[in-house]
């Protein structure tokens, strides 16, 4: 796909999803989750990527969905591009490698969404949080309703959905949103840092934790420790063994 929205870089084993619609303030449209479903696509075919991060360019993560596209739609329309957004979230959580919002700047509506479908959220100290629907008479239609108090709580989750409260980047630390709070030059370097971190240890391993941790969300308590076990066990005489010999061995782990 040819990209008018999205910058991907690749930086070894490490693939860089860049935003770049600054003028609108990285507002998501139609092309934007067209574009996303793409870089989802592509990156997962690439086996030597072991983590995916995702940033704004500009003042914003992203500020939102592009009102001026949704005014004029009727309620079918707007259905489907809820539906449409929801698709690509999800996808995000579905992607077998860790992915990591760098949010840069205004992570709202869609933007705070857009975050909340990757793994976990590193922030600039300058970045702001809401989620403002209710100023439009709107509800959040990419699934905050759902993650949000999921991530943070029932009590945060209907404060920030209800008031449209904007929050800065301690609050959402305080309250679990995001998970380091850095300055805005360190931003990318402390991302890149986590990312090189994540991709240096055993890639199944990984790709199981974050599997099997999300699967245990969906699932009661007993059902997913079950899958834990499964899971655990099939690293036996495979990863586990070259890492467990490694350990014992005083080197490497030859990945």
């Amino acid at each position: 796909m040819d990209y008018e929205i999205l910058k991907i870089e690749l930086t070894g084993d490490i693939a860089l999803v860049t935003i770049s619609r600054p003028k609108a303030l990285n507002a998501l449209n139609t092309r934007f989750f067209e574009e996303m479903a793409a870089a989802i696509k592509e990156v997962s075919e690439k086996q030597d990527v072991k983590v995916m991060i995702i940033t704004g360019e500009g003042k914003a993560f992203v500020a939102g969905a592009d009102i001026a596209e949704m005014v004029d739609k009727d309620q079918q329309q707007g259905t489907e591009f809820s539906k449409m957004g929801q698709k690509v979230f999800s996808s995000l959580e579905k992607m077998e490698i860790p992915v990591i919002a760098a949010i840069n700047g205004f992570a709202l509506g869609g933007g705070l969404e857009l975050a909340m479908g990757c793994d976990f959220r590193i922030a600039s100290s300058k970045a702001k949080f809401g989620q403002p629907e209710v100023n439009l008479g709107m509800i959040p239609g990419y699934a905050a309703t759902q993650r949000l108090p999921r991530l943070v709580g029932l009590g945060d989750a209907l404060y920030l959905l209800l008031t449209a409260d904007m929050i800065n980047a301690q609050e959402a630390l305080r309250i679990g949103l995001v998970q380091k709070v850095v300055e805005p030059e360190e931003l990318m370097d402390k991302v890149m840092e986590i990312a090189k971190t994540i991709a240096s240890k055993g890639p199944k391993a990984i790709r199981k934790v974050k599997y099997v941790s999300r699967q245990g969300m969906l699932s009661d308590f007993d059902s997913g420790s079950s899958l834990e076990s499964e899971e655990f066990g099939s690293l036996f005489k495979n990863e586990g063994e070259e890492g467990m010999r490694a350990f014992l061995e005083k080197r490497k782990p030859n990945w």
